[in-house]
C-alpha cells in the first residue's frame, strides 16, 4: 500500500508566516538591531521561565532574530531556540533554524535521514505561532520600576 503523498498547503504556510509577522510587530515595538525584548512567564508554582527575541540584524526588507527559551525545562531536554526572518515587503515571518539545525525544506519524503516529518516546516512555524501566543496572553515584561521625582 502506498502512502499518499504530502503537499505543502502554500496558503497555511503563508497564513501563519502573516499572523507570525504581526505577533512579533506587537512583541517588539521600536526594538534597533542589537536590541532585545525578556519576557518573563510564570509556570505552577514558583517555576518561571524567560523568553528572549534578540534583534540580530537590521537589513532594508529583512530582519534576522534570535528567540530563545530559559528555564522551565527538565535538565534533559533542550529549552527551544530558533533564529527566524522577517520580511517586511511581504509582511511575513519565517523560522530559518531551530535547535541549530538549518535550512528546513517545504516538503520531505519520509523517512529521511534527518527524521524530519514531511512537513516540518510548517510544523516549526505553527510551533512558532504557539509559542509567541503564550507570550502574548502569559508573558510579562520584568522590568525594575524606579521613580525619581524632580523637583
Amino acid at each position: 500500500m502506498r502512502r499518499k503523498r504530502y503537499v505543502p498547503d502554500l496558503q497555511e504556510m503563508a497564513s501563519v508566516a502573516e499572523s507570525n509577522y504581526l505577533r512579533f510587530l506587537r512583541l517588539l515595538p521600536e526594538t534597533d538591531e542589537g536590541g532585545e525584548r525578556t519576557f518573563a512567564i510564570t509556570g505552577v508554582g514558583d517555576q518561571s521561565a524567560r523568553v528572549r527575541i534578540r534583534i540580530d540584524e537590521v537589513q532594508p526588507y529583512t530582519t534576522m532574530l534570535t528567540v530563545q527559551q530559559e528555564g522551565l525545562s527538565p535538565e534533559w531536554v533542550t529549552p527551544p531556540s530558533m533564529n527566524v526572518r522577517l520580511y517586511h515587503d511581504a509582511s511575513m515571518a519565517e523560522v530559518l533554524s531551530y535547535q541549530n539545525q538549518h535550512k528546513f525544506e517545504g516538503r520531505y519524503q519520509y523517512p529521511n535521514p534527518q527524521m524530519r516529518l514531511p512537513d516540518e516546516k510548517i510544523q516549526l512555524n505553527k510551533f512558532l505561532a504557539d509559542w509567541l501566543d503564550h507570550c502574548l496572553q502569559h508573558g510579562h515584561v520584568e522590568q525594575p520600576f524606579s521613580f525619581t521625582p524632580t523637583f
